[in-house]
């Protein structure tokens, strides 16, 4: 008989509610955006309420579409933006602040001081993470500081923190649930890979209580119910991760060596490495990949600021298109080696570089240059980026061969192909291109029953098509040389 998973995806720019049928097909889909908020150059906030009402609403929504009601529904999975802070007082549940999104940049001078002190080989060993504003911990230490009466409040146990996740489940239950993931607690900074737990030297270094923090589950677990306020009906909420994590295990990658890549406002490649978190000498993330009836599985993780952002600039910042639909003609119509490249470190670069200061710029501009060669040059850079994260894994011991791909710029064919040719590898994209949403109705569905094991999950995984490489590896060189030359231009122009 089909059983039913609600799948909740809190995501930078909106908020989703997928409904699963037990093989992995969508039932139906709900989707809302909401409003960014940039107070001062660098500072990027959402208000909590708009996280939480856009969730409720497509929730709504899309149970209403697919002709079910709440009692068809198994279990419910939430994945989520990750790193995004939220501190609330959890006698009125509400949020002290706005929500401190992870593309946020104000506690650059707070890590480069901890810096300076000698700190950041001692965070990293523990956590897998560089001392970065990109992270939670340095996030709550801001509010906690800037925030009137807050630490007093914090001391006292009146203050919460979570990310995304736990901040849902807190509200969806009506205050009954305060627990995170395993997965996303180790973006916090504040998490220990080796002991699997919160870290008490890293707590008295942020100098944020260790009250305020959520119990830490595995992935699929039993978390607690959503309130039949919701929906109607009280439902058992069992799969949560965040959406990086959620993207590689929606893909099967269950064995280290494969990797996923997802393609949305930024780039995440994530590579399973098993049971071992793998230190990274090439400045990449250790990171937690899922954890599973008690065992954690790690995975090692490169991230790109800006992917599908970089397209939305060109539509948007400088209207020379009017639809993303209209990329990939463009982008097809002119030469690959056309010599225009475009460097998008509009909040500087990620990995493997970390350079919060570095500028976007674009190089080899000509009179011949038109719109073609600008949006070729745009996606283009996103196949370089990518590049740079798969040479940083090889120094690492880590060959990538084979990439899975997903979210929503991997339906553009030329940019896949480019892809393929760039990496010399394969690139497969999966016909279910929801993989965030689709790993934590898997992760839900297991802890449900509704699944039996990881096997079953992987031959679920369907593939819509491969590109193979095709390039030339001297013309494959020759671009990727001319990328490495703008890359450093960018980076010595501050």
């Amino acid at each position: 008989m089909t059983q039913y998973i609600l799948t909740i995806d809190q995501g930078t720019t909106s908020s989703r509610c997928i409904i699963f049928a037990s093989d992995g097909s969508v039932v139906s889909t709900a989707q809302y955006e909401f409003q960014q908020h940039f107070p001062h150059n660098g500072w990027v906030e959402h208000q909590p309420q708009d996280l939480l009402d856009t969730v409720i609403k497509a929730c709504r929504q899309a149970l209403q579409k697919s002709g079910l009601s709440a009692k068809h529904i198994t279990c419910v999975g939430i994945t989520n933006q990750r790193e995004t802070t939220l501190v609330w007082d959890k006698r009125t549940g509400d949020a002290i602040y706005p929500a401190i999104v992870w593309q946020d940049r104000r506690t650059t001078d707070l890590c480069n001081q901890l810096k300076r002190a000698g700190h950041e080989t001692a965070i990293t060993e523990k956590t897998g993470l560089l001392l970065d504003p990109y992270f939670s911990a340095t996030k709550i230490s801001w509010i906690l500081d800037n925030v009137q009466g807050s630490r007093a409040l914090a001391q006292q146990g009146q203050l919460l923190f979570g990310t995304v996740d736990s901040y849902l489940m807190w509200h969806l239950s009506q205050g009954s649930i305060h627990s995170t993931d395993a997965t996303n607690a180790s973006r916090t900074m504040l998490f220990n890979l080796h002991t699997q737990a919160w870290d008490d030297e890293l707590l008295a270094l942020f100098n944020i209580p260790a009250s305020m923090l959520p119990q830490i589950k595995d992935s699929a677990a039993d978390f607690g119910y959503m309130s039949d306020q919701i929906l109607g009906h009280k439902l058992p909420i069992q799969g949560v991760a965040g959406d990086q994590q959620a993207a590689l295990f929606g893909q099967a990658c269950f064995e280290p060596g494969m990797a996923k890549s997802t393609y949305g406002t930024g780039c995440f490649l994530m590579l399973n490495t098993g049971d071992k978190p793998l230190t990274s000498s090439s400045r990449l993330l250790t990171t937690m990949a899922y954890r599973l009836n008690g065992k954690p599985v790690f995975a090692i993780e490169g991230s790109i600021f800006v992917a599908g952002a970089a397209i939305q600039w060109l539509r948007d910042g400088l209207h020379l298109i009017k639809q993303t639909s209209e990329v990939e003609a463009l982008a097809q119509s002119v030469a690959t080696d056309h010599g225009v490249y475009m460097v998008p470190a509009f909040t500087g670069l990620g990995a493997p570089y970390w350079d919060p200061d570095a500028r976007g710029a674009v190089f080899g501009l000509t009179r011949d240059t038109g719109i073609a060669e600008m949006v070729s040059a745009g996606v283009q850079s996103v196949c370089y980026q990518t590049k740079d994260l798969q040479k940083a894994m090889q120094n690492d011991g880590v060959r990538l061969d084979q990439l899975r791909v997903d979210g929503g710029m991997v339906v553009n064919n030329w940019f896949l192909s480019h892809l393929a040719n760039i990496l010399n590898a394969e690139v497969a994209r999966p016909t279910c291109v929801e993989s965030s949403a689709l790993g934590v109705a898997y992760l839900a569905g297991l802890q449900a029953q509704v699944y039996t094991s990881l096997a079953q999950l992987e031959a679920m995984w369907q593939c819509d098509q491969r590109f193979t490489p095709k390039m030339k590896q001297t013309v494959r060189d020759k671009l990727y040389q001319g990328w490495l030359q703008a890359v450093d231009k960018v980076r010595t122009a501050h």
